[in-house]
């Protein structure tokens, strides 16, 4: 690997900001990978403690000024790891890393998900952790994932979620549950790539599973929760057709992410249990779930359409 390198004055303005000192006396350099698919692919930032320098090596064409602009996470990084003694020690006469010295990839965050009925090794078919999956995909964050029998939940996950639901995640050293508080959380702490979609496009589809459950469990064909799914449908339909292909436009969102699991419930429990599907002249949504379903994020955390009727054939015939 070849590495460019640029040499920084120390505490260089950047967009009026400067950048902080290092914590502390320090005698060693060290090193730091981050990736970011907003401004660069692989990046190593060689810290000096002992002179007033801040290398970057940039392994891509990317102009170095580019990396700056994101500075101030960058340094953060750097200061989080030296408190948490991570950082790598690197000689002195070093001055192009190889790979062997660069730092592993951040730390993965722990995220506890549903396991599939009758199979506790298998990944279940809760859409709100495939929500929360999805977000970390799409963030290109790592994660450890924990399945859990919901059926025989272990004591240490009752520990740190004593409602026993799922998803929960580890933030910051803290268990936190609702798919919700989570994706915001991810958000705040992993601004990039964003997924925040438009404040007027945010509950775009809020109200399709609440009327798919109602459609799935009701026993009444003139009940008319039928109907008030065909609206809901519609009135997405509608959106897509005026803003699509996704609900705020040419960019994947968190909108997206939450209906996509629930469209795929809705599309694999009514094929099977009511022989029923979206109409064809919702042509908007259809083309919509073909394009939630084919990205690799929705392909890696999807349950098996077998898994999905298993998860809800209790709820149906109850």
């Amino acid at each position: 690997v070849r590495f460019k390198s640029t040499f920084l004055p120390y505490r260089p303005l950047i967009l009026g900001r400067r950048l902080p000192r290092p914590l502390g006396p320090t005698p060693s350099n060290y090193l730091f990978k981050k990736f970011s698919s907003s401004f660069f692919q692989c990046s190593v930032i060689l810290w000096n403690s002992d002179s007033p320098l801040l290398r970057i090596f940039n392994t891509q064409s990317t102009p170095e000024i580019t990396l700056l602009l994101n500075s101030e996470a960058i340094i953060d990084s750097v200061r989080r790891l030296k408190l948490c003694g991570r950082a790598k020690k690197v000689p002195r006469s070093c001055k192009a890393p190889s790979l062997s010295l660069l730092f592993p990839q951040k730390m993965a965050v722990e995220v506890c998900v549903k396991a599939a009925v009758g199979a506790p090794d298998v990944l279940g078919d809760c859409p709100f952790s495939q929500r929360t999956l999805l977000t970390l995909e799409e963030k290109k964050i790592p994660y450890k994932m924990h399945l859990i029998d919901i059926s025989n939940k272990p004591q240490w996950f009752l520990e740190v979620s004593p409602e026993g639901k799922v998803p929960v995640i580890k933030l910051d050293d803290k268990w936190i549950g609702d798919s919700d508080v989570i994706v915001d959380l991810l958000e705040k702490k992993y601004p990039e790539p964003s997924l925040a979609p438009k404040s007027e496009f945010a509950s775009v589809g809020s109200k399709i599973f609440p009327a798919f459950v109602n459609f799935l469990k009701s026993k009444d064909p003139n009940d008319g929760t039928e109907k008030a799914l065909l609206d809901e449908l519609k009135a997405l339909d509608d959106h897509l057709k005026s803003h699509g292909p996704y609900v705020c436009g040419e960019t994947v969102t968190a909108v997206d992410l939450s209906l996509a699991p629930k469209l795929y419930h809705l599309e694999v429990a009514l094929g099977h249990f009511k022989g029923w599907s979206i109409p064809e002249n919702f042509n908007h949504v259809h083309k919509y779930m073909q394009l939630l379903f084919s990205r690799e994020s929705f392909q890696k955390t999807k349950a098996t359409r077998e898994h999905v009727i298993a998860g809800w054939e209790h709820k149906v015939n109850a």
